[in-house]
């Protein structure tokens, strides 16, 4: 199941389906212009790279980001934007896009007041949250979803032993961890949240 699911590195995401979506693409090998949409959860280096969003969008693309980047909009020329609301909503392309407010709770790295976000995505009858650089919040720990992809190297980002916590509560059919190993936590941390994460709820290690 979710084989449309694939993490290309760190927090760079690609769901294909009836449309392909990349959230945070980042260190992209190959330019693919494929992307129908371009999901950008904040502008820190490792999730919004210019660079790497032109490898994958097309002429049609849509790239959807938070309010705060608004003025982001001149920088990525002639590709079609939207921007929402950290807890918002939006359609692009015919996909249904709700906003999660992703933000630490005692790290000065990602406030709640900076606007960044996280994305739901519902498309073929499958329900998918990228958390996007956040720790467990009020906000999140309650979201239904098939698929969750969430972040567990620590220091930015809720660790491992956070995770785990966030996805036994919110108990998705499927649990991907992203955000480590590279810039942040040791490539060993997929194999500790995964014998965190309750038997039911199956754990896809990808980095």
């Amino acid at each position: 199941m979710f084989e449309e699911v694939q993490v290309l590195t760190h927090s760079s995401i690609k769901i294909t389906g009836k449309k392909t979506i990349y959230f945070d693409p980042f260190e992209v090998r190959e330019e693919s212009h494929d992307a129908d949409l371009i999901l950008i959860t904040h502008d820190h280096y490792d999730h919004y790279s210019l660079e790497d969003i032109k490898k994958v969008a097309d002429t049609d693309t849509w790239i959807i980001m938070p309010e705060s980047m608004n003025g982001y909009k001149d920088k990525v020329g002639d590709i079609k934007c939207k921007f929402i609301h950290p807890d918002g909503s939006t359609e692009a392309k015919e996909i249904m896009i709700n906003a999660v407010p992703a933000y630490n709770r005692l790290k000065p790295f990602h406030t709640r007041e900076k606007g960044y976000a996280g994305y739901v995505v519902a498309m073929d009858d499958t329900r998918y949250y990228v958390a996007g650089d956040t720790d467990m919040t009020p906000e999140n720990q309650d979201i239904k979803c098939d698929v969750a992809l969430v972040p567990i190297g620590g220091k930015f980002t809720m660790d491992y032993r956070e995770a785990a916590k966030l996805i036994n509560h919110m108990l998705p059919k499927l649990a991907i961890p992203t955000h480590y190993g590279t810039v942040v936590g040791s490539p060993d941390d997929g194999k500790r949240f995964a014998e965190l994460v309750n038997s039911g709820i199956e754990v896809r290690v990808m980095i």
